[in-house]
C-alpha cells in the first residue's frame, strides 16, 4: 500500500545537497522565499541607506570646497544633515523590518518541524533520541535568525562595496588601484577560510544534538542513575559531548576571528598606504586636498561593507548548517492519512455490527524493511463485549500487537478489520476515535489533573470527570486537594499508581468501543487493584477490553486469553483450558503466582520464558493521599 499523507506546513523543499555550495545556499533560501516581499523591501531600504552613506563624503568635499572658495556653507551643511537624518531613519526601519522577518522565519521553521513530528510515524520518531529532536526545534532553528537576513545584508554589503569603489575611482584612479589590490588579497584569504567555518559550525550543531539526546535520556532515568551510583559516569559522558561541541565551536570562533582580523588589518594597512600615496600626490598637485579627505572618508567607510559582508557570510554558514539539519526532518516518514474508500456497491454497505469489533487476519509486521518479523501470521478476533488478556514472555510481540491495532505500525502482510471493513478504508482519526489506550508507563501530560482527563474529550463536563475519578477511586483524593481538578501535575509529585489511575480515568471517559490496557494494574496497591478490576469488568460488560497482562489477577479475570510466543499466538482459551493444555501458559501462571506470593520461581521454570513481573507497589504521594 502506498503511503499518503495530508500536507504538513513547511517551507518549500529545496534541492538536495550535491556537495557544492550553491545547492546548500538554495536550501537556506527556501526558508526565506515565502517572505520575498519583505526581503525585497529590506533590500530597497538598504540601498537607500547605502546611497545616503555613499553621498556623505562627496557632500563633505563640497563643504571643504565651499570653505576654500569662501562660498555659502548653508547648502552643503543642510544636505549633509538631511543625509544623516534620512540614513538613520531608513536604517532603523530596515533593522526593525529584518528583525521581524528573522523571527517569522524561525517561527515558520519551528511550526513546520513540530507539525512534522506529530504527523510522523511512531517508529520514525522513536528511532531518534528525544533530546536531539528537541534540539532541532530550539537550537537549530535559532541559527536561522541571523542567517535569514544575511542574504539582504550580503547584497547590501556587496553593492555598498562596489559603490564605494566606484566613487573612489571618480576621485582618484591611482589610489583606487591600491584599495582594489588590498580588497582582492583580503577576499582570497576569506574565501579560503570560510569553508572551514561552515564545517566546524555544522559539527558543533551535530554535537549539540547528541548532547541533548544524552542529557534527556539520563534525566528521564535519573532515579536509576542515582540508585546505580552512576552520577559521575553519566555526567562525564554528557560533559564529553558538551566538550566536543565546544571544541567545534571554538574552532569556528578561531576561524571567524582570523577572518575579522585579516579584514580589519588589511583595510587599515591600505588606509596607511593610501594616506602616504595621497599626500605625495597632493604635494605634486595631482590631487586636491578635499578629494584626498573625501577619499580617506570612503576608505574608512569601506570598513562598513567589509564588516557587513564578513558578519553575514559567517551567519550564512551557520544558517546553511542549521537548514541542512532541519531539512533532514522532512525525511521522517508520515502516517497514513487518506483512506482507501470502497467503490461501487460496497460503498453503500453499512459497517457490520454483529461480528467482532476488531479482527486480525494473518497479520505479520516488522519495524523496518530489513528487520525480522516481530509478529507473524497472527489471526485474532476481538468481540464487541468481553475481556481478552494477552500473555507471553518478553519479546513475544504483545506491545507490537497494540501498535498494529492503534495503527502506529502498518502490517507487512495480512489485514486488520474494524467492523468488518479493512483498516485501509478508515482514517487514523476514525480508528483511534473508537479505541482508548493506556500505556504501561502511563505518561501524565504537562498541565493540571483536569487537562489530563480532558485530553481525549475536551468538551467533557465536570460531572463526567468526577464519575471517572470515582471509578478509579481518586475522587475523594482529588476533592481533598486545595485546587481540586485544577491541581498542577507539573509541580507536584505523583506516584506511579496515581499516574496509572489518572491515565485509566482519561481512557474510560465516555466509554470507547475498545479499551486497550498495557497492564493498568502494574503499580497500584491491592485495594486499588481490586477497584480497577471492577472498573474493567464494568467496561467489559458494555464494550471490548484488551489487556497485556503481567499480573495474575488480570489473567484470571479475563473471558478469553491469548498466549503469544515468538510473534505468534500459540494458544487461546479460558484460564482453565489453557492451564490444563498449554505448558508455556502453565509456566507463566506459576511465575505470576509465585511473584504475587513474594517467592521465587521453581528451578524447572526457564527464566527466559517468564514475563517480567510488575514493579513494586509505589506508595501514594502525600499530596494526593
Amino acid at each position: 500500500m502506498t503511503d499518503t499523507a495530508s500536507p504538513v506546513p513547511s517551507a518549500p523543499t529545496a534541492p538536495p545537497d550535491a556537495g557544492g555550495r550553491f545547492p546548500r545556499l538554495r536550501l537556506l533560501a527556501s526558508f526565506v522565499a515565502p517572505h520575498w516581499r519583505v526581503l525585497l523591501l529590506g533590500l530597497v531600504l538598504g540601498l537607500i541607506a547605502n546611497a545616503a552613506g555613499l553621498a556623505t563624503p562627496m557632500v563633505t568635499k563640497w563643504v571643504l570646497d565651499s570653505l576654500g572658495a569662501s562660498a555659502s556653507m548653508t547648502g552643503p551643511i543642510s544636505v549633509l544633515l538631511v543625509l544623516v537624518v534620512v540614513g538613520a531613519a531608513i536604517s532603523l526601519w530596515q533593522w526593525i523590518l529584518l528583525g521581524t522577518l528573522a523571527e517569522r522565519v524561525v517561527l515558520d521553521a519551528r511550526t513546520s518541524i513540530v507539525r512534522r513530528y506529530f504527523a510522523a510515524r511512531i517508529g520514525a520518531l522513536t528511532r531518534r533520541p528525544t533530546g536531539e529532536l528537541v534540539t532541532r526545534v530550539t537550537s537549530d532553528t535559532g541559527l536561522l535568525h541571523e542567517a535569514s537576513s544575511s542574504i539582504v545584508g550580503l547584497v547590501n554589503g556587496a553593492l555598498a562595496l562596489v559603490g564605494t569603489l566606484v566613487l573612489m575611482g571618480v576621485l582618484d584612479l591611482v589610489l583606487l588601484g591600491c584599495v582594489i589590490a588590498a580588497v582582492i588579497v583580503v577576499g582570497i584569504i576569506m574565501a579560503t577560510l570560510m569553508p572551514s567555518i561552515a564545517k566546524a559550525q555544522e559539527q558543533a550543531q551535530e554535537s549539540v544534538g547528541q548532547l541533548g539526546g544524552a542529557l534527556e535520556g539520563a534525566l528521564r532515568a535519573i532515579r536509576t542513575v542515582k540508585a546505580s551510583r552512576a552520577e559521575a559516569r553519566q555526567g562525564d559522558k554528557i560533559i564529553t559531548a558538551a566538550r566536543e561541541s565546544a571544541s567545534h565551536a571554538v574552532r569556528a570562533a578561531r576561524r571567524t576571528a582570523q577572518v575579522w582580523t585579516i579584514a580589519w588589518t588589511g583595510i587599515q594597512l591600505s588606509i596607511i598606504v593610501i594616506l602616504g600615496i595621497g599626500a605625495w600626490r597632493a604635494e605634486l598637485g595631482l590631487l586636491e586636498i578635499s578629494s584626498l579627505i573625501a577619499f580617506l572618508l570612503y576608505a574608512f567607510q569601506l570598513m562598513g561593507p567589509i564588516t557587513e559582508l564578513t558578519q553575514n557570510v559567517t551567519a550564512l554558514q551557520a544558517g546553511i548548517a542549521a537548514a541542512a539539519r532541519i531539512r533532514e526532518i522532512e525525511a521522517i516518514e508520515l502516517e497514513h492519512r487518506d483512506p482507501v474508500r470502497p467503490a461501487g456497491p460496497a460503498a453503500a454497505e453499512p459497517a457490520r455490527t454483529d461480528g467482532p469489533v476488531l479482527a486480525l487476519r494473518g497479520v505479520s509486521a516488522r519495524y523496518g524493511p530489513d528487520s525480522p518479523h516481530v509478529v507473524r501470521d497472527v489471526t485474532l478476533e476481538v468481540p464487541r463485549r468481553g475481556h481478552i488478556a494477552i500473555v507471553g514472555p518478553s519479546g513475544a510481540g504483545k506491545t507490537t500487537l497494540f501498535s498494529l491495532l492503534l495503527r502506529f505500525l502498518e502490517p507487512a502482510h495480512g489485514e486488520i478489520q474494524l467492523d468488518g471493513r479493512p483498516y485501509a478504508s478508515y482514517t487514523n482519526d476514525e480508528i483511534r476515535a473508537r479505541l482508548a489506550y493506556v500505556e504501561q508507563e502511563t505518561p501524565v501530560l504537562p498541565g493540571t489533573i483536569r487537562d489530563n482527563l480532558l485530553f481525549t474529550h475536551p468538551d467533557a463536563t465536570d460531572d463526567e470527570l468526577r464519575t471517572v475519578l470515582a471509578a478509579v477511586q481518586l475522587d475523594e483524593k482529588v476533592a481533598a486537594l486545595d485546587d481540586g481538578l485544577d491541581t498542577d501535575l507539573t509541580t507536584s509529585r505523583v506516584s506511579g499508581g496515581q499516574r496509572q489511575r489518572i491515565a485509566l480515568a482519561r481512557a474510560i471517559l465516555r466509554t470507547p468501543d475498545v479499551l486497550l490496557l498495557d497492564e493498568a494494574t502494574a503499580q497500584v496497591d491491592g485495594l486499588t487493584e481490586a477497584a480497577l478490576h471492577r472498573c474493567i469488568q464494568e467496561r467489559a460488560a458494555t464494550g471490548a477490553v484488551v489487556t497485556i497482562a503481567h499480573r495474575l489477577s488480570t489473567v484470571l479475570d479475563a473471558d478469553q486469553i491469548a498466549v503469544m510466543e515468538g510473534g505468534q499466538i500459540r494458544a487461546r482459551g479460558t484460564h482453565a483450558e489453557l492451564y490444563a493444555t498449554d505448558d508455556l501458559y502453565r509456566q507463566l501462571i506459576e511465575a505470576l503466582r509465585i511473584a504475587a506470593d513474594g517467592g521465587k520461581p521453581p528451578a524447572h521454570v526457564p527464566a527466559e520464558r517468564i514475563t517480567p513481573v510488575a514493579a513494586p507497589v509505589i506508595q501514594p504521594d502525600p499530596a494526593l493521599a
